[in-house]
């Protein structure tokens, strides 16, 4: 599949974690197959737009919930990256995303003085 369905997917997961719900449960309440489920959070499947709103409403967000921040143009490989780095961060405590940034400091300057 292409990188558009790959970070929609791992967006779709994120959120589903975010409330505690196994890919089970979102698919129960999305009225969708859990298989589905699991291959849309791959980015085996393009989603619908039906499927889509069924998972928005299961996860009870709007649209423009799933796709805040998703920035992605066909040729641009560092929104891919960043939006993976997004995706691992944003769910974490201030605390954590300030500890992380002093780390990527730290292997920024070590790798700029290799």
């Amino acid at each position: 599949m292409n990188d558009l369905s790959k970070i929609i997917g791992e967006r779709i997961r994120n959120l589903r974690k975010e409330c505690g719900l196994s890919q089970e449960e979102l698919a129960y309440r999305a009225s969708l197959h859990p298989t589905y489920i699991g291959q849309l959070e791959r980015g085996e499947k393009n989603a619908t737009l039906e499927s889509i709103e069924k998972v928005t409403a299961a996860l009870n967000i709007s649209f423009e919930d799933l796709f805040k921040y998703l920035q992605m143009s066909s040729n641009n490989s560092d929104s891919i990256i960043f939006n993976k780095i997004y995706n691992l961060l944003h769910n974490r405590t201030l605390d954590d995303k300030k500890k992380i940034l002093s780390l990527i400091e730290q292997l920024i300057n070590w790798k700029d003085n290799l």
